[in-house]
C-alpha cells in the first residue's frame, strides 16, 4: 500500500488546487487506490473533525481558506491602486483573507461596494492573500446611502441624499439624532420593500456651512485624509537647486496666468519675436517639476494615484496631493525659485509648431496674475503689476497667440466653448450669487498655449519610443450623428452624410446656427453626439481638438495623468532617477482606467454640489417664474436650464395636461398624439418653479410656454392653485430625479 500523504501535505494540494479538491482529486494527486483510498477517508473525516479541513460542495478546503468560487463586495483602492474585497459568507476567524481583484480587459468597471461573483486562488508567494478574476458583477453601486436620519420608534428611516435611491428602514440607528445627515450601511432584510440599513456614521447637521460639498465628497468616496507617511515624506521636502541636468530659466520672465480664486499655479509662458525668422514666434510653456517631489512608489505616488486628481468645490478643494506641495514647494509663485519641465516651441507665422524642445531647469516668476488682469491691460487699463510687464511679456503673448488662432482655424476642432457656471459664498457658506464666468482672449491665450505644449510632449515622447498615457477622445458613435442629423434637419439644417465625419463639418453647423434662435438647440445636440474622453496608453487621437497625438503635460499639481507623462519625459531625456520605471510602464493601461474612473467621480461631485447649491439658492423663490431652454427631453418628461442661473430642473409629462405625449428619442422631442404639439430640444422656455429640494439638488417645474408648443393643455380646472397642487404631488412621486436617463 502507498504511503499516505502527512497532514501537511494534503494541507499544501488543498490550497494550491482550490477548484480540484475533492476526495477522488486528492486521492488521484498522490496516487492512492485500493486500501489506501479508505485510509485517506478516514484521515479527511479527522482533519474535518478537527478543523483542519472543511467540505463545501463535494470539495475541501483548509481551516482559514476560501472556497474556490465566492461572492465578494469590493472595498476599495489600496495605495498601488490595486481594488481589494471581503468575502461575503466568512464564516471563519477575523480578520478574514486579503483578496486582490485581478482585473482583465473587457471586465466592468468596479467602486467600493460593488458584488461580485469571482474565481478565488491564492496568491503565489503570499499567505494569506487570494487573487480574484470576475465571472460576472452582481450589484452595482455602492452598499452604503448617506441621508437625513429620521427618528421614528426603536430605529427609523433614512431619506438619501441621492435622488435615485429609495428611502430605507434603519433598523440600528447607534446614536443618531434625529435631522443628522448619517451614512447607512444596508444589512440583510426582506426581499420585498424597502431595504434595511444601519448606521456606521454620524456627519452632523445638513444644514451647517459648508455641508453641501461633504455630501458630495461622502457620497461618492472621494479621500479626503492623507496618510501620515504621505504627509511626512511632503514636509520632509525641500527647494530644489540648479544642478547639471537642471537649467537656469530665472532670466525668463515665465508669468502665471490664473482665475483670481486659484487654489495652485502650476504653469507659466513667456513669447518673444523669433529671432531668427521675421513673424515667427518663440513660446515657453513651464510646468510645476512635481515629479521631483513624488517618486515612483512612494507613499505620496501611492496616494497621488489613488486619489487620481484633485476635486474642486466652491468652497474647497480635495487635492491631489498635501498642501505642503500643492500650495508651496510645487506651486509657482511670484518671486519663488521653483523647479519645471518646460518646453520651448517655434511658431511659424501662420501659427504652424515647427520645433519644439524640453528642458529641466528652475524658474522664478516676476507676477502671478489673473485673466482679468491680463485682459485690462490689453484693452488699455494696465494696473501695478501689468503695467511694466505690457510691452515685454503682456504684448508678444498675445502676438504669439494670434499666430497660433491662425494654426487653430486650419485645423478646425470643435467651435464648441462652453460657458463656466461661477457661485459665489459667504464666508458662513451661503450662496450669494449664480453667474457665468466671463470668456475673455486671455483664457483662449492660456488654453491654446497648454494645447500645444500637450501635443508637444506627446510628439517627443513618440520619437523617443517612451511610453505615455494619451488624453483620448474617440469619434462619436454613427448612432448619435444620426440623431444629431434628424435634428439638424427638422431645424433647416444640413449635415454631410455617408462619408467620414470631421469637426469641420460639426463646424459648419454650430457656424450656421450661430446667430439664429437653433444656437443653443444644434450646440447642445452636437455636445450629447460627443463620446466621453479618457486616458489610455493607446492612441485612438482626440476628436473634438482633432489632433492625430495628445497627451496631458500642463497640470501634473492635480491630475497623475500629467504626473506620469512628466515621468516619461524624465525619463527619455535621460535627467535623474525619478523618472518612469519598467513597473509604471508595464502598467498604464491600468492607470489609465483607474485615473479615467476618479475624473468621472471628482466631475460627478462637483456636478451634485453645483446642484445643491443652486436648488438652495432657488429654494425662496417657489412660485417665481423663469426664462431657460429644454435642456433634455426623456419619455418621463422634459428638463429645462434656466437662463438665469443655468439651473436644470424636470417638468413631469404627466404635468403636460390630459392629452397623450410620445417620446421621439430621434428627433428629442416631446409629441402630443392628438394635436400634434411639439416641444423639442434647445425650444424656448417660460416655467414656474413649483419646488426645491436643497438635499438632493433637485428643482421641478411647471410649464408655461414653450417655442413650437403653446400654453399646455390642462386637464380639471384652470388657475395656478390646482397645477401647483399637482406639480407638488409629482415632485413627491417622482422623486425629482434629474439625473437619471440623462445620458451625460
Amino acid at each position: 500500500m502507498r504511503d499516505l500523504p502527512t497532514r501537511d501535505a494534503i494541507l499544501d494540494f488543498v490550497r494550491d488546487n482550490p477548484e480540484k479538491a475533492s476526495k477522488r482529486d486528492i486521492a488521484r494527486a498522490f496516487g492512492l487506490k485500493g486500501e489506501a483510498r479508505v485510509e485517506l477517508k478516514r484521515m479527511l473525516r479527522e482533519m474535518q473533525a478537527d478543523g483542519a479541513l472543511k467540505k463545501a460542495d463535494r470539495a475541501f478546503r483548509g481551516d482559514g481558506m476560501l472556497p474556490p468560487v465566492g461572492m465578494l463586495a469590493v472595498e476599495g483602492a489600496g495605495p498601488e491602486g490595486d481594488l481589494f474585497a471581503r468575502p461575503l459568507s466568512w464564516a471563519g476567524a477575523e480578520p478574514a483573507p486579503r483578496i486582490v481583484i485581478v482585473e482583465k480587459k473587457g471586465d466592468p468597471a468596479l467602486g467600493k461596494g460593488d458584488r461580485l461573483l469571482a474565481r478565488l486562488r491564492p496568491a503565489d508567494g503570499e499567505p494569506g492573500l487570494y487573487e480574484a478574476r470576475m465571472i460576472r458583477k452582481i450589484a452595482a453601486g455602492a452598499q452604503r446611502s448617506l441621508g437625513i436620519f429620521r427618528a421614528e420608534g426603536a430605529g427609523g428611516r433614512l431619506v438619501p441624499v441621492d435622488r435615485k435611491q429609495d428611502e430605507m428602514i434603519v433598523v440600528d440607528a447607534g446614536d443618531a439624532r434625529d435631522g443628522e445627515l448619517v451614512e447607512v450601511e444596508q444589512v440583510p432584510g426582506p426581499r420585498f420593500g424597502l431595504r434595511h440599513g444601519r448606521v456606521v456614521e454620524r456627519l452632523g447637521d445638513p444644514g451647517a456651512p459648508r455641508a453641501v460639498s461633504l455630501i458630495a465628497i461622502h457620497a461618492r468616496g472621494i479621500p479626503t485624509i492623507f496618510p501620515e507617511a504621505a504627509l511626512a515624506e511632503a514636509a520632509a521636502a525641500k527647494p530644489v537647486r540648479i544642478s547639471k541636468k537642471r537649467e537656469d530659466l530665472r532670466h525668463l520672465p515665465l508669468v502665471t496666468i490664473d482665475p483670481s480664486d486659484a487654489r495652485d499655479h502650476d504653469d507659466a509662458v513667456f513669447a518673444e519675436p523669433d529671432p531668427e525668422r521675421e513673424g515667427g514666434w518663440i513660446v515657453w510653456v513651464a510646468i510645476a517639476d512635481v515629479a521631483h517631489y513624488v517618486r515612483p512608489g512612494s507613499a505620496l505616488d501611492q496616494e497621488a494615484k489613488l486619489r487620481g486628481n484633485s476635486t474642486y468645490f466652491a468652497d474647497r478643494v480635495v487635492p491631489m496631493l498635501p498642501e505642503a506641495l500643492s500650495g508651496d514647494l510645487c506651486s509657482l509663485h511670484e518671486g519663488a525659485n521653483r523647479p519645471c519641465l518646460a518646453v520651448r516651441m517655434r511658431l511659424a507665422p501662420d501659427g504652424a509648431m515647427d520645433g519644439h524642445s524640453f528642458h529641466r531647469g528652475l524658474m522664478r516668476s516676476p507676477a502671478s496674475l489673473t485673466y482679468e488682469q491680463v485682459q485690462a491691460a490689453m484693452d488699455g487699463r494696465p494696473d501695478d503689476a501689468t503695467g511694466p510687464l505690457l510691452d515685454p511679456v503682456i504684448r508678444p503673448l498675445y502676438g504669439a497667440f494670434a499666430a497660433a488662432w491662425k494654426a487653430r482655424e486650419r485645423r478646425a476642432p470643435l467651435h464648441l466653448d462652453l460657458p463656466e457656471r461661477k457661485i459665489e459664498l459667504s464666508p458662513e457658506g451661503q450662496v450669494l450669487s449664480v453667474g457665468f464666468r466671463e470668456r475673455l482672449d486671455a483664457h483662449r491665450l492660456i488654453e491654446e498655449f497648454m494645447i500645444l505644449a500637450n501635443v508637444a510632449a506627446a510628439e517627443t515622447l513618440e520619437r523617443k519610443r517612451k511610453p505615455l498615457l494619451y488624453r483620448v477622445h474617440e469619434e462619436p458613435d454613427p448612432a448619435k450623428i444620426e440623431a444629431l442629423r434628424v435634428i439638424a434637419e427638422e431645424s433647416g439644417y444640413k449635415l454631410a452624410k455617408g462619408e467620414v465625419l470631421r469637426t469641420s463639418q460639426l463646424n459648419e453647423l454650430l457656424d450656421a446656427a450661430a446667430e439664429g434662435a437653433d444656437a443653443e438647440l444644434i450646440g447642445m445636440a452636437v455636445l450629447r453626439s460627443m463620446t466621453q474622453a479618457y486616458y489610455a496608453p493607446v492612441n485612438y487621437g482626440h476628436f473634438g481638438l482633432h489632433l492625430r497625438s495628445y497627451g496631458h503635460f500642463t497640470s501634473p499639481i492635480r491630475r497623475y495623468a500629467d504626473l506620469v507623462v512628466h515621468r516619461a519625459l524624465i525619463a527619455a531625456h535621460g535627467w535623474g532617477e525619478d523618472g518612469q520605471t519598467w513597473e509604471e510602464a508595464e502598467g498604464l493601461a491600468a492607470i489609465g482606467e483607474h485615473i479615467s474612473m476618479t475624473e468621472r467621480r471628482s466631475m460627478e461631485a462637483e456636478r451634485d454640489t453645483t446642484d445643491r447649491y443652486l436648488s438652495a439658492y432657488l429654494s425662496d423663490r417657489i412660485g417665481a417664474e423663469f426664462e431657460g431652454r429644454v435642456s433634455g427631453v426623456a419619455r418621463f418628461g422634459l428638463f429645462v436650464k434656466l437662463d438665469e442661473t443655468g439651473a436644470d430642473g424636470l417638468v413631469p409629462i404627466s404635468s403636460l395636461g390630459a392629452e397623450y405625449f410620445r417620446h421621439d428619442e430621434a428627433r428629442a422631442a416631446l409629441v402630443g398624439e392628438k394635436s400634434g404639439k411639439t416641444i423639442v430640444l434647445g425650444a424656448r422656455a417660460r416655467v414656474r418653479l413649483m419646488e426645491a429640494a436643497p438635499l438632493t439638488g433637485g428643482l421641478l417645474f411647471e410649464l408655461l410656454d414653450a417655442e413650437g408648443f403653446g400654453r399646455p393643455g390642462r386637464a380639471g380646472p384652470r388657475g395656478a392653485a390646482p397645477r401647483r397642487r399637482a406639480g407638488a404631488d409629482k415632485i413627491r412621486r417622482a422623486k425629482v430625479k434629474t439625473r437619471e436617463k440623462r445620458g451625460r
